[in-house]
């Protein structure tokens, strides 16, 4: 387990799958994630997709791969590549157990630093190969609902800014029993604010589809404690708890990429809102968490 921190903040990153497993407010004494049992995650990683492919597969050049849902580097061990007080870059490259579901030659590095306003992470993706690298990347903390034990879950709301169009839509899903986009949208919300209720996430993840998002606030009138998520670079955003427990815990997880539209396997080029980088090429992106 690896620690940063500094005069506010102190976070805690699991080497397996490069994981934020705690984000502390020093001064308050609370966790801002979530450690409990019925979920056994905290902020995975999603690489090299996104969600759950068709059958568990994609297609790439008319051959099939196996893809887990939200990629495999969960399941990978990360290295330190440099580490300060308050930052820390962990880094995985390509190897013979990710080339059996993904074959190329890629390296993933993600950078955690705090800062006075919270913590910043950063992804830097590297490809290697001699061909095209297609990837989806997210990111999926959990935080914990209500914060700092203040008040109950629906005592919160979230409130969405950004340059976009009202109303709010989110991707239809549809479970089957596990959950797959219809290609359809529904209406999430009329203004920018969402109440707080776990009926509103009874058929699952909720997916903004809404171009233009760049901030996500969790805030309560009750309290003085708070979460901003600032997309960034990121163009895609999802909420979601358990549907089938009233867990204190909210998922609000920056996506480049999107779950598959339920049918048949794809060719990985054609996915929707993923990433194509060319040979010998890299991209860095980058959002905020700030914390009251």
């Amino acid at each position: 387990m690896i620690t940063i921190e500094n005069e506010k903040f102190k976070a805690e990153i699991d080497l397996q799958g490069a994981q934020l497993t705690h984000l502390i407010n020093k001064e308050a004494d609370f966790d801002y994630l979530w450690n409990g049992s019925e979920w056994p995650k905290h902020a995975p990683i999603l690489f090299p997709a996104i969600g759950r492919s068709n059958n568990d597969e994609y297609k790439l050049e008319n051959q099939k791969y196996s893809m887990p849902q939200h990629g495999f580097v969960g399941d990978q061990e990360f290295k330190v590549v440099e580490q300060t007080e308050t930052e820390v870059t962990l880094g995985l490259t390509a190897n013979a157990a990710t080339k059996v579901l993904y074959p190329f030659n890629f390296e993933l590095q993600v950078t955690f630093t705090l800062q006075n306003k919270g913590l910043a992470l950063s992804f830097l993706v590297i490809n290697h190969s001699t061909e095209t690298l297609p990837f989806s990347l997210g990111s999926h903390p959990a935080f914990n609902v209500p914060v700092a034990d203040i008040g109950e879950f629906n005592d919160y709301q979230l409130t969405i800014d950004g340059d976009f169009d009202l109303p709010l839509q989110a991707a239809e899903i549809i479970k089957t029993p596990a959950p797959y986009r219809t290609g359809k949208v529904e209406l999430l919300s009329a203004t920018k604010t969402i109440d707080l209720k776990h009926d509103l996430f009874k058929n699952g993840l909720r997916i903004i589809m809404n171009e233009g998002v760049k901030t996500i606030s969790l805030t309560s009138a009750i309290s003085k404690h708070a979460v901003t998520v600032k997309l960034g670079d990121f163009k895609n955003v999802c909420l979601w708890t358990k549907e089938d427990q009233t867990l204190p815990f909210l998922c609000i997880e920056p996506f480049n990429g999107l779950p598959d539209v339920l049918g048949e396997p794809v060719d990985w080029s054609e996915k929707e809102a993923g990433w194509n980088l060319a040979a010998g090429k890299s991209k860095v992106m980058n959002y905020k968490i700030e914390l009251a």
